[in-house]
């Protein structure tokens, strides 16, 4: 198997980026493993938090710093990093429903992508921030800022999505 390798089982895999994305404190080998886990949550998140952003790749880093935004405007925020959907989808029910809440139906995802598959995980009344269209060519940071993946925009969206759920 070209480009793979297998250690305990388990397909090994390297993601790599040009970006020059930070490096996250959050980040968990155990939950990369398990398809999806909390890389953040907000400190009053007491109880369930008002929303919960779900970003994958070069996308979790803006997400999380969207969320400690909507913190300081009093949104409690729950990041979730899902690099892999089919991994999670093969969790037991009791982790996923611990990782993306049932009960919180205000659901934001930040994919540099289709939104093709991610009602899924946000559910009937969530949204996704998405490129559905090809062709765009300009250096990288330029392009995502384009299609709205800016802190920002994230904000922006999340506080509409958040007023439009409750």
């Amino acid at each position: 198997m070209e480009g793979r390798a297998r250690a305990r089982g388990r397909a090994v895999a390297l993601a790599l980026t040009r970006q020059k994305v930070p490096t996250l404190e959050g980040t968990r080998r155990d939950g990369v493993a398990r398809g999806a886990y909390v890389v953040w949550e907000s400190d009053e998140a007491n109880g369930l938090p008002d929303l919960i952003l779900v970003a994958t790749g070069s996308e979790v880093h803006v997400a999380v710093d969207a969320a400690k935004q909507l913190e300081e405007q009093g949104t409690r925020v729950r990041v979730v990093s899902m690099p892999c959907w089919e991994l999670f989808e093969a969790q037991p029910s009791e982790y996923r429903d611990e990782v993306l809440l049932p009960d919180v139906k205000a659901r934001l995802s930040v994919e540099a992508g289709v939104a093709l598959g991610w009602k899924q995980w946000v559910g009937d009344e969530g949204d996704s921030i998405s490129i559905e269209h090809f062709g765009a060519s300009a250096p990288g940071n330029t392009v995502l800022e384009k299609f709205g993946y800016t802190v920002d925009n994230v904000v922006a969206r999340a506080l509409a999505l958040r007023t439009r759920v409750s």
